[in-house]
């Protein structure tokens, strides 16, 4: 599976010790991160209020709360937080976009917490948006 970075590049697999990428036009994700960095940023200035992290960093550090705990509270957090976007934008874009910012905001504040945050973001994505990502890449939606 071909996986969309933050910074917009993608993951590659290594097959016989060579570094393998999947067929993708990347100018096509490259202008899709671009999008999403921008939107990032905006949501950035008007919605995240320093509480909001915080809670989330507690709820991160919290040791007794598994990984699934987590991944709850925080699509409670982005689904919360997404009341507040305007309603011509799309949801699905803007919730991945709110919660990559969420994680990026979590490890900036406490960087011991990138394994925990990542993989708690990554079992969200999955969960919430992995057609919705598959479909934004692929060729077809040019």
């Amino acid at each position: 599976d071909d996986e969309l970075q933050t910074d917009g590049n993608r993951s590659g697999h290594f097959q016989n010790g060579e570094l393998e990428l999947a067929p993708t036009n990347e100018e096509v994700i490259r202008i899709i991160a671009a999008q999403l960095a921008q939107i990032g940023d905006q949501f950035d200035k008007e919605l995240l209020q320093g509480r909001v992290v915080n809670d989330l960093v507690q709820h991160f550090l919290n040791e007794n709360l598994s990984t699934e705990e987590i991944t709850l509270h925080l699509s409670r957090v982005v689904r919360e937080l997404a009341r507040a976007i305007p309603s011509d934008m799309e949801q699905e874009r803007a919730m991945l976009v709110l919660a990559m910012l969420l994680t990026k905001k979590i490890v900036n504040t406490v960087p011991s917490l990138l394994h925990r945050a990542f993989n708690a973001t990554r079992n969200y994505m999955n969960q919430q948006f992995h057609n919705y990502i598959v479909e934004m890449v692929s060729p077809t939606a040019l």
